[in-house]
Parts: structure tokens; sequence; C-alpha cells
């Protein structure tokens, strides 16, 4: 594999040949390029078995490992893994074998992480992601007990005599663009039909000033207005769009609007304690400003959703 003192990388290959086919010798060639004949003459080979991919560095993986775990003890570990949710110090001596092991082995087939695996089931999460903007837009409802004036237990304590029960809720409905990640949200304090409705036409428009002109497909959960609320249906035909509804109590189908509910919290509704509900709402705004424009996305290779949205095609790796 080259490195940064290699005398021959892919570029140097191809000078190699050319100067042998110009008809001087393979020895004269690699004295100029600083190599070994037998050098020279392994990628004059390559070249002529392969072509120019034969200049192309190889994997060093070997092509056959006699020593490597059995699939049966590979399986009795992936089970382990998935059932018990344990990890490779404790899988280990139950099978007898090492831990170091037992982790390549775990990396091997995806389960090194329990992030990757659904808790309840332990199969492997299957990530997807759609290939255009507007493509496929999730929708969710957040419920957030109101904030009385002068603080809630955040502020004063829960001991401090200030009872929020009777405060009611607000109803955070958001819309996140599968592909680009960028994320609309309003609070409203119910979500019924006609709020769902038309929260749907206003991210819609939200979404096109952006530069999404057009949504194809709306994925939600099973709720009611989503399910049988004609209204709901009225502004996706308005919209050209589809609605599709998540399995039930399968969340992750929906993961990247549930995954930004936890942001919402984590950033916005709990950043801090807020003196009254009014000074929450107010701030959904500039928080919505900073994750569309500035806050960076580990999906996305560090970059802001709007930056995908500027340039779809753009690879992010």
């Amino acid at each position: 594999m080259s490195h940064r003192n290699a005398r021959l990388t892919v570029h140097g290959r191809r000078l190699l040949v050319e100067r042998v086919r110009s008809g001087r010798p393979v020895a004269h060639v690699a004295a100029e390029m600083g190599i070994s004949r037998p050098t020279a003459h392994k990628w004059l080979r390559r070249w002529r078995q392969h072509g120019e991919a034969g200049l192309l560095d190889r994997s060093s993986r070997p092509h056959r490992t006699p020593h490597r775990t059995p699939a049966a003890a590979e399986a009795r570990v992936c089970h382990l893994r998935q059932q018990r949710k344990l990890g490779p110090a404790r899988i280990g001596p139950i099978l007898g074998i090492p831990a170091s092991t037992v982790h390549r082995i775990l990396v091997r087939h995806g389960l090194n992480r329990l992030t990757w695996m659904d808790r309840p089931t332990g199969t492997v999460i299957r990530r997807y992601e759609r290939d255009h903007p507007g493509e496929l837009v999730h929708i969710d409802v957040k419920k957030l007990g109101r904030i009385p004036d002068g603080g809630g237990h955040k502020v004063h304590g829960r001991q401090a005599g200030r009872p929020i029960r009777g405060m009611g809720f607000d109803y955070v409905h958001s819309a996140v663009d599968d592909h680009s990640r960028l994320a609309y949200s309003e609070i409203h304090p119910d979500e019924k039909v006609a709020t769902c409705a038309g929260f749907l036409t206003r991210a819609a428009a939200f979404f096109q000033r952006q530069g999404i002109t057009h949504i194809e497909r709306v994925l939600t959960d099973n709720a009611w207005a989503y399910r049988k609320g004609l209204a709901w249906k009225a502004a996706l035909a308005d919209l050209s769009a589809v609605g599709t509804l998540t399995r039930a109590y399968r969340p992750q189908t929906n993961g990247k609007v549930e995954r930004f509910n936890r942001t919402l919290l984590d950033e916005w509704a709990y950043q801090r304690p807020y003196a009254s509900n009014t000074e929450r709402a107010e701030a959904l705004e500039p928080f919505l400003h900073t994750y569309n424009y500035h806050r960076c996305h580990t999906a996305l290779a560090g970059q802001p959703p709007i930056t995908r949205v500027n340039n779809p095609t753009r690879q992010y790796t």
C-alpha cells in the first residue's frame, strides 16, 4: 500500500509503464526511479494482466484465513449480543474466547455498537436515506408541559410549592426532510386534524422557500388525524403528495424526526430554565435557524442541513 515515503504511487507506476513501452530497458528505468528490477517487473506484469486497474493498490487482506473463528462460534457470539446485549468482556468468558476476538467478530457482523441495534428485538437497524430533497418528509408531534409565569420546577425546584398541574400542554409539530434533514416546527395547543393539516401546508411552503419545490411523500405515525382526517387528506392532495404510515409501535421507521425531537428537547426545550411559556416559545425560531443553517450534522459530514438542499448530488462520507 502507498505511504508518504513510497517510491511508486499510481502516477509513478503509469510513468514506469510508459517509459518501458517506449523501448527503454527495464533495468535503466528502475534505476532512474529508485526501485529494484523485481519491483519494476511486478508492476509491468500486473499492467499486462489487468491493464490500468492493475496499477492500483490491492487489499492487504489474505485470500484465506485458516485460523479464523469457526462460523458456529461466531453465531453464538452474535446470539448473546442480540439476545442479552452483552459486551466482549462478558461474552468472552462465557464462550471461552478472548474479548479482543469477540470484539472483532462483533465488528465483522455490525453489532459492535448497541445503538446500531433495535434494543427490544436485537435486530440490526437498517438505515435508509432518500435520494433527493422532498422525496420524503417525516412529520411528528412532541407534547410538552406548559411553563407557569415566573418559571417552573427547573427555576424554583420541585419543593418550592409551585404546582404545575392544570397548566396543560404545548404540542410541537415538526417536519424533517429525509435527505437534507432540513427541519420546520410550530407550537400549537392541540394535535387535531385541522391543526395537523394547516401545519403540513405551512411546512410545505417553508420547504419551497428553501428550494424544495415538491414533496412527494409524507411519513407519519398512526395517530387518528393522519389515518382518518379528511382535512389532512385534502392537504396531501393539494400538495400532490402521498401519505404513508409507520408500522404500529415502530418509531424507528420515523427515526429522523424522532431524533430531531430529541435534539429539540436537548437544545431548545430543556436547554436552559425558562421564566415563562412565552419565553420558551420565542426561543424556538432562533433554535431552528441555528439547526438549519449553522449546526453541524454527523450524517452530513459536519455540514448544516441547508448545505445538502443547495447541493443535493454532493456525496457526504
